[in-house]
């Protein structure tokens, strides 16, 4: 029975009926009757990386989250340690104070931002098991078959959107047709709704459910850089009006602030910049994908509902929940779990013992009859082209045939427990 590739697919006739399924190019598809029961966070397919039994989700590079962190707290640490008494010296007490506790607010308040958006569901779309139905809308001939099988689906399709057509696409991947305004991240390896894009700073996708938390984040973080510079530099010109110094001597007086205002000057620009850019986005309702990529004016943005009414969808609309519910329980077809292993099988070598097998793919089932006659009448065709192609006959029956089985077929006499056969049947041709 021949699956897609040219390849068979092994089913268990003892414990299941025949069905029939779509194997890889380079690997047989096992199928077994009984699955392991996972949560869907540990059966997904994207790239992303969940901590806390799959109630946080973060992006393939989260490790950058703590660069950001770094470059937030380091200097909100140093202006607490070294510029706070300075300041508290300086001013009256109570207003001293007051500075110092409002910049830890403000830390801590934009840090829960960050949290929040990158370790949220950034508005993921779950993946099909299989293609959707055609509805027989402008199929493109151009357009192959999905898996090699079942109708051909055009590669994109009209969508009306506040009186104008869009076109969304299929994405080959999660085997869908995206919704307006989604696209697939390379990096997550997911379609994310409204897609903003990847943000490497958080390690997270920017979509439709964290946009919100990711603006406040850049724009708090925008004012927090400014209030630090500015205390700092009202710190400075106090030194220099009650010691009568210029400048210089008093940098070198509080050399902490002037530290931390080159770095918050730096910073500012840079964040500064980005809320501006987002704050013009919001305004004319685009996502930086699509200034990019489309680059939208007044009159051709079918998303533009005016000023006003996209800053309330952004800031006042209600975050709608996700459609991916990480800690429920599933029910996995172990040929995912196969396919999750290929890389590893691939490594392995074709002599390795039967029961590594059994412990990757789990317990063997009984193979059919006719697969493996299908199997050894295989063997026996290579063995023999091999022995006529590459060798003259031999007639000395003392002599050892120069022929031998190929890696290949040896690990599949192997996996489907066969290796009595072969070393039987090498027995039988030194009697030739």
């Amino acid at each position: 029975m021949k699956g897609s590739g040219g390849e068979r697919n092994m089913y268990n006739t003892t414990s299941m009926p025949p069905q029939h399924g779509h194997g890889s190019d380079s690997n047989r598809r096992i199928i077994v009757s009984n699955g392991p029961n996972l949560r869907v966070y540990q059966a997904w397919r994207g790239s992303n990386i969940f901590c806390f039994g799959g109630r946080l989700i973060f992006g393939p590079d989260v490790r950058s989250l703590f660069l950001t962190v770094f470059l937030i707290l380091t200097p909100v640490i140093l202006f607490c340690a070294f510029v706070s008494h300075e300041i508290i010296s300086e001013f009256q007490p109570h207003l001293g104070n007051t500075i110092v506790i409002l910049c830890a607010i403000f830390t801590a308040y934009v840090m829960i931002l960050l949290f929040l958006t990158s370790s949220r569901d950034p508005g993921i779309i779950p993946r099909n098991l299989h293609p959707p139905d055609d509805d027989g809308s402008g199929i493109s001939t151009d357009w192959p078959g999905i898996h090699g099988s079942g109708p051909s689906l055009p590669p994109t399709k009209d969508v009306a959107v506040n009186g104008m057509i869009v076109k969304v696409k299929y994405c080959q991947t999660c085997m869908l047709y995206r919704p307006p305004r989604c696209s697939h991240c390379s990096i997550c390896n997911n379609c994310v709704e409204r897609f903003d894009h990847h943000c490497p700073w958080v390690g997270q996708c920017i979509g439709k459910r964290n946009y919100r938390f990711f603006f406040m984040f850049v724009s708090s973080t925008t004012m927090l850089c400014l209030y630090v510079f500015a205390i700092c530099w009202v710190n400075v010109r106090k030194i220099m009006d009650t010691y009568h110094y210029n400048l210089w001597r008093a940098l070198l007086k509080s050399p902490f602030s002037g530290i931390l205002i080159l770095y918050t000057f730096i910073c500012a620009w840079f964040v500064g910049g980005l809320t501006a850019f987002h704050l013009y986005l919001i305004c004319s309702n685009q996502t930086t994908y699509e200034n990019f990529r489309y680059g939208y004016d007044g009159k051709t943005n079918p998303y533009n509902i005016g000023c006003v009414h996209n800053i309330v969808q952004i800031f006042f609309s209600k975050i709608p929940k996700s459609k991916n519910s990480f800690r429920a329980k599933v029910k996995v077809d172990s040929s995912s779990v196969y396919a999750s292993s290929m890389s590893f099988r691939q490594s392995l070598s074709p002599e390795m013992p039967k029961t590594s097998f059994d412990i990757e793919v789990g317990k063997r089932q009984a193979v059919a009859d006719e697969d493996l006659e299908e199997i050894q009448s295989h063997i026996d065709s290579v063995g023999g082209l091999e022995r006529c192609g590459t060798q003259p006959r031999h007639t000395n029956r003392d002599q050892k045939p120069n022929w031998e089985i190929t890696p290949d077929i040896r690990m599949l006499a192997a996996e489907f427990d066969l290796e009595h056969g072969l070393t039987d049947r090498q027995k039988i041709s030194r009697d030739y």
